[in-house]
């Protein structure tokens, strides 16, 4: 047993690796060739890709699935990306900084957890629960846009993503996942959420000042 989850940690931290990297490519990409992302098309391209992911994740074809989703998301982080790059006089060190952060917090909360090896489960209602709020609190945000309330969204999602980064790392070494595809998605989408929060908010500190 001990074995074998140790199997799927690694096989999910190399699948998580090469995910970030397919990522990153296509953010740079969207830099290089921006173009317009329809809202409504993306989410169903996303949607639709996330479950080809869930439908092949035990077999080969998972694989292919994973690198299509974690690729269309590193294309479609682009215009956030764009907007930091090029909308602030210290644009590429606040996206550099931000990945900096969250590469720390990941490393120190996962290797925590698989050091202390500690059972999260009891978690995961609470951690659902804050999720929702922060959706609701998003949507909320997007049609008030007021400073504090996007501020405290942004806050509450570091923490909540955060969180769970700990509770699928505690998932994977306690047996409650053994898919390696599903694990490392899991772990890919939390990242993915903790790296735009945080962005968001060294963005909002950063000023509003356009390169020349």
């Amino acid at each position: 047993s001990v074995v074998r989850e140790n199997a799927v940690l690694r096989n999910t931290y190399f699948l998580l690796g090469l995910s970030l990297l397919c990522s990153a490519l296509t953010s740079t990409l969207f830099l290089m060739y921006p173009m317009p992302i329809n809202p409504l098309l993306s989410m169903g391209i996303m949607f639709g890709l996330f479950f080809a992911v869930q439908a092949t994740a035990h077999s080969a074809a998972g694989i292919i699935a994973t690198f299509a989703f974690t690729g269309y998301m590193g294309y479609a982080l682009g215009p956030i990306l764009h907007l930091a790059v090029y909308g602030f006089a210290n644009g590429p060190e606040l996206v550099a900084t931000t990945a900096l952060c969250v590469g720390t917090i990941f490393v120190g909360l996962s290797g925590y957890i698989a050091t202390t090896k500690q059972e999260l489960s009891y978690l995961g209602g609470t951690l659902f629960s804050l999720l929702l709020s922060v959706i609701i609190l998003s949507f909320a945000g997007m049609f008030f846009q007021i400073p504090f309330l996007i501020l405290v969204v942004n806050a509450l999602s570091v923490l909540v993503f955060s969180g769970l980064i700990m509770y699928h790392t505690s998932e994977i070494i306690h047996g409650g996942e053994t898919n390696y595809i599903l694990a490392n998605i899991s772990l890919y989408l939390a990242l993915l959420n903790l790296f735009v929060s945080v962005l968001r908010i060294m963005m909002m500190f950063a000023g509003n000042q356009n390169r020349d």
